[in-house]
């Protein structure tokens, strides 16, 4: 693929819900255009962005894939995204390198949850955005339901260039309210003429509206407007451009993905109303202690973000980069300033889904991939050495649901750990930890789909079988009432023999204080050299556990009185002897359990608010306030017992249908209610 100046390049991401047909819609733009010799189907697995094989089994969209095109003189990046929650942190990495967001929507279910969060996503990004209304040839398809859902939503920016010709399977074409021409399509190819009389009336309308929504973001042309003058499409066109670009105006247009109707038109409005990277405000960047604007300069020094990163099993690791400055050509050595790591990037190509296109050179505004980079990742900056300019990284979103995993071979530890570290290199969401307390290794994501995913890829990428398993929780034991025991540990072998005697006292302490060591011997009973061995026995056996096994914690012991041998004592008969003594004074000190408690922040849309407080105090929770989160939103914050909470992820995404979201963390421990205590003094025995 040959080199393109950046007023030439178009990067677009497809995003919007699951199903809405961005994948559909890709393979179509790149069929139209030449790029693909046949038009793929989701359901035949045979699409351009879905290469994957977990995507062909289960018909959706797992991960971010580029599909560059041209078309009318332009390269078009397209950047085919997940529509599915688990995997946003995908649509947030397209949405940072993309000059343009076309949110794909069906005609049939209209606006869906994930269309809003990835729009506030871009207007958090101030991106310019396009909506395309799909499958228009499908029973109970509605344009204007869709429209009116569109603006109901999104404000009264949207705009539409189109109106539909036809409905559901009679839907045969497009008008262009630009124009007010019709297209009529057959077999992918549009022929024009005029507008059906049945729809003339309804198309001058909506004409006039869009027109008088053009003209006013420019005075010259209001004033030609208001004193009769027609405005020509051209001038039409490049003020809507500006509006586009200014994040404005949303146009939206329409057609079917798979009967290729109105996407020709699609790939046109790209072209001449959507930014291109010259187009969008310099970008601000760290540099040194300040900050440093970086514009679209092809002359410039070269300047990379690397925005995906990928395992391929064939070429090891593939990154994805946009170009911001300059032109990066094969062989140029970077630096990476987070790791101060040199690279040198050899062989540049770019991705049309899994199929590799070696280019001369990517020139500023354009996005490329290279092979096996040392050291980056997603994210990261590659600048020439010496320069201290960082591009702000993606914030990854935090994980919501955890399992436990562990390999199904007993000696594949060490592969599992290593694998792991590779898949997270594809996906910084990832979190893998070892639980020293439960003894577990937590893998956490996003949802179910995304840790299935994972397991799937441990086992089809790095051949670990993995088995899952509850995420157990991490209790304490304390005590409530003072009590003290001895500890006696006396052994008798040939020679030496093993001899220690130590009076403890155990007390209660203030939660959060931890564990207190108090020596209280006088006269010798215990020799001071081992007084620090009867300590290590005891904060052993607490950390090994108590009555149950888990970890005692706020605990003050006391070593007032002890025996010893003048021959046979040593450090080890004392540390045996501080633990069995804490182990006897423990289980007489009213043992209880701690479980952890989590501060939980939900926010939900105003009309759930009732629905989650009601499931909050279900969980045993305790609500400490509401505030507004904005229009139509309240935020709520609770304190709810983590083992209620374990898998919330799931659950809140049922009780308010995808629209609510959370964040969670650990913040204190409290006594576990009785009922409850010999559930879980069971459970535990069970896993043991």
């Amino acid at each position: 693929m040959k080199s393109f100046p950046a007023a030439k390049i178009r990067n677009v991401a497809l995003v919007g819900h699951g199903g809405a047909g961005k994948t559909s819609l890709a393979e179509a733009l790149l069929h139209c255009s030449g790029a693909t010799n046949r038009l793929g189907r989701v359901e035949d697995g045979t699409t351009t962005t879905d290469f994957d094989p977990e995507e062909i089994r289960r018909g959706i969209s797992l991960q971010l894939a580029l599909a560059p095109f041209e078309h009318d003189g332009h390269k078009i990046n397209l950047l085919d995204t997940p529509g599915y929650a688990d995997f946003v942190a995908d649509v947030q990495a397209a949405l940072r390198v993309a000059d343009l967001a076309i949110f794909v929507v069906s005609a049939v279910e209209g606006v869906e949850v994930q269309t809003e969060a990835a729009w506030r996503l871009a207007d958090d990004l101030d991106l310019p955005r396009m909506v395309f209304v799909n499958k228009l040839d499908r029973e109970r398809a509605s344009f204007d339901r869709t429209l009116e859902q569109l603006r109901d939503v999104f404000g009264a920016g949207i705009a539409p260039l189109e109106l539909p010709i036809g409905e559901e399977g009679d839907f045969r074409g497009v008008a262009d309210l630009l124009t007010d021409t019709a297209f009529l399509y057959d077999g992918g190819t549009a022929t024009s003429g005029e507008i059906p009389d049945e729809m003339e009336a309804r198309e001058h309308e909506v004409h006039d509206n869009l027109v008088e929504g053009i003209v006013v973001a420019d005075d010259a042309l209001m004033e030609r407007y208001l004193e009769g003058e027609t405005i020509s499409p051209k001038e039409l066109e490049d003020t809507l451009a500006h509006g586009v670009a200014g994040g404005l105006v949303f146009p939206v247009v329409c057609g079917s993905a798979t009967k290729l109707v109105g996407i020709d038109r699609l790939a046109q409005f790209i072209c001449e109303i959507g930014p291109s990277p010259a187009d969008r405000p310099p970008l601000v960047v760290r540099a040194g202690d300040g900050t440093a604007e970086v514009k679209v300069d092809p002359n410039g020094q070269p300047l990379a973000f690397v925005y995906k990163t990928v395992a391929d099993p064939y070429v090891g690791k593939v990154s994805f980069f946009k170009v911001l400055s300059g032109t990066v050509k094969p062989d140029v050595q970077l630096t990476n300033p987070r790791t101060h790591t040199d690279e040198r990037l050899h062989t540049l190509f770019t991705m049309r889904g899994k199929e590799q296109d070696v280019v001369p050179e990517v020139p500023a505004g354009d996005i490329g991939a290279v092979a096996k980079l040392t050291d980056t990742g997603t994210g990261d900056t590659l600048a020439p050495k010496g320069t201290p300019v960082v591009i702000p990284s993606i914030d990854a979103p935090t994980p919501l649901l955890a399992i436990a995993i562990k390999p199904k071979s007993k000696g594949d530890e060490d592969k599992l750990m290593t694998a792991l570290h590779r898949i997270q290199d594809e996906d910084p969401v990832l979190q893998v930890r070892r639980d020293d307390e439960t003894h577990q290794t937590l893998l956490s994501g996003m949802g179910e789909t995304h840790l299935s995913i994972v397991t799937e890829r441990l086992s089809r990428k790095f051949g670990v079988e993995v088995e899952t398993e509850e995420v157990r929780v991490p209790y304490r034991e304390t005590i409530t009432v003072a009590a003290d025991a001895e500890g006696k540990y006396k052994k008798q072998t040939g020679g030496h023999g093993q001899f220690g005697v130590a009076h403890l006292k155990v007390e209660p302490v203030d939660r959060g204080t931890g564990f207190e060591f108090v020596d209280k011997v006088v006269g010798g009973a215990i020799p001071r050299q081992f007084i620090p061995a009867v300590e290590k026995g005891v904060a052993e056996t607490m950390g090994q556990g108590g009555v149950w096994g888990y970890p005692v914690v706020d605990v003050r012991v006391i070593v007032d009185d002890g025996k010893y041998h003048p021959v046979d004592s040593s450090e080890m008969s004392f540390r045996m002897a501080g633990s069995i003594g804490f182990k006897e004074a423990m289980a007489k000190a009213g043992p209880v359990l701690l479980e952890p408690i989590s501060l939980l922040e939900v926010t939900v849309p105003s009309q759930y608010q009732g629905d989650v407080m009601g499931d909050l105090n279900a969980r045993r929770g305790r609500v400490q306030g509401t505030e507004s989160a904005g229009p139509g939103e309240q935020v709520i914050t609770a304190l709810v017992p983590t083992s209620e909470v374990m898998r919330y992820a799931i659950d809140l995404r049922s009780l308010t249908g995808g629209r609510g979201r959370f964040t969670v963390e650990h913040d204190h421990y409290d006594l576990l209610p009785q009922h409850l205590l010999d559930k879980v003094a069971k459970a535990t025995a069970a896993e043991k």
